[in-house]
């Protein structure tokens, strides 16, 4: 690929959880490379991350999210080599902005007017750098003050998924505009979407992996795919608590509350005919939704039909638990080997844990880290991709 497209992520302590990790994971599972950085920190070293989300409270809450592994080194990029930047909200942008070395670098890209997409409170930095002087631009609303004092034109966000583009200036206002914002993005990169009006079911529940079901599904939702999420039980507006998972020194993972995530469809009415392919999330949620039977009919029609599943950690209980693994192929987060070999399959060994495979109509994960693949191995199913 002698032209992929390169982008810089820019990092920062208390990122907003789905802010880093969503745009991070979508564009390198569309082919972009994607270099995430923090000043004062190199490749391999850790982000701590925010869970912000609106909890009935005068403004959002905050509790700790997931650690964002950093890829490259702040110190050693060079601006000349990428083709746009993003820069993610939470509550690093408060702090970066006061960094000269981040200033220069978002001037940079703004002078030689690449791409700039930046969510939230990362508008903070735009004001800091005065790249949004006479600019359209929106944020989370609280960000206004600084950015009519920095000489922007506020836009009001009709919706906290509305994002506003002026130029190669591309800002939203939280991560619920991720979808229009990273298909934005990929526009200003050069980039078209092949293959899009996809319809995708998700099978969630409570307690279901934070990242397992955002990052695919907004991933999905950015490619113009119709993405319905379903938990049983339950309907469009409700809510399904999530679960952050991640390695802590621990001998397995730990956990801790995540973003309660919306559901947009009712499962009691969902007619798995009209769908494209079907989305397993992991987290705790599987290992009860295996014992509800019609979750069970639902992927045997999905697999019976042989359309794409995609199904990731912990989702593979299901899958076991309604005997569609018999003959197949898959991997699956090591401690659900036991499920998996019992289901009747093959294992494969998730070496490194970001490995994802592809058998027939189904693909698996072993874990979150394993995004980028697991969404592109299920594009590439769907016959979605997109081309620059």
């Amino acid at each position: 690929m002698a032209n992929q497209k390169r982008v810089l992520l820019l990092c920062g302590d208390y990122v907003e959880d789905y802010e880093v990790m969503v745009p991070f994971q979508a564009l390198l599972a569309y082919g972009v490379a994607v270099d995430a950085v923090c000043p004062g920190k190199k490749a391999g070293d850790v982000c701590r991350t925010a869970v912000h989300q609106l909890s009935g409270h005068q403004t959002y809450s905050e509790s700790r999210g997931h650690n964002f592994a950093l890829n490259a080194t702040f110190d050693e990029i060079e601006a000349t080599k990428y083709d746009g930047l993003v820069i993610p909200g939470g509550r690093a942008p408060e702090y970066l902005a006061m960094n000269e070395s981040v200033l220069d670098l978002v001037k940079s890209f703004a002078n030689t007017k690449k791409p700039i997409a930046s969510i939230c409170h990362g508008q903070l930095i735009l004001a800091a750098t005065d790249v949004v002087r006479g600019r359209k631009c929106t944020a989370f609303p609280a960000v206004k003050p600084v950015l009519l004092a920095a000489g922007a034109h506020w836009v009001e966000p009709e919706t906290m998924a509305s994002c506003t583009v002026d130029g190669n200036l591309i800002t939203g206002p939280t991560y619920e505009g991720h979808p229009e914002f990273i298909r934005l993005f990929i526009k200003a990169l050069g980039g078209s979407i092949i293959g899009s009006g996809k319809r995708i079911l998700f099978l969630c529940g409570d307690f279901m992996e934070d990242y397992e079901v955002m990052v695919p599904f907004q991933s999905l939702q950015a490619l113009e795919c119709h993405v319905d999420a379903v938990c049983p039980k339950k309907k469009a507006g409700e809510k399904c608590p999530t679960a952050v998972h991640d390695f802590e020194g621990d001998q397995t993972y730990s956990e801790k509350p995540g973003h309660d995530f919306t559901l947009n469809a009712d499962f009691e009415s969902v007619d798995p005919s009209t769908y494209d392919g079907l989305v397993i999330p992991g987290g705790r949620a599987p290992e009860y939704l295996a014992l509800d039977d019609s979750v069970i009919k639902l992927v045997k029609e999905f697999m019976e039909s042989k359309r794409p599943v995609a199904s990731i950690c912990h989702g593979q209980q299901i899958l076991s638990a309604a005997g569609v693994l018999k003959g197949k192929k898959c991997t699956a987060y090591p401690a659900v080997k036991l499920n998996v070999l019992l289901g009747g399959a093959t294992w494969l060994e998730p070496e490194p844990i970001d490995r994802c495979f592809t058998d027939g109509n189904l693909v698996t994960g072993a874990a979150w880290p394993g995004h980028p693949e697991f969404v592109s191995q299920f594009m590439a199913l769907l016959g979605v991709h997109v081309k620059f």
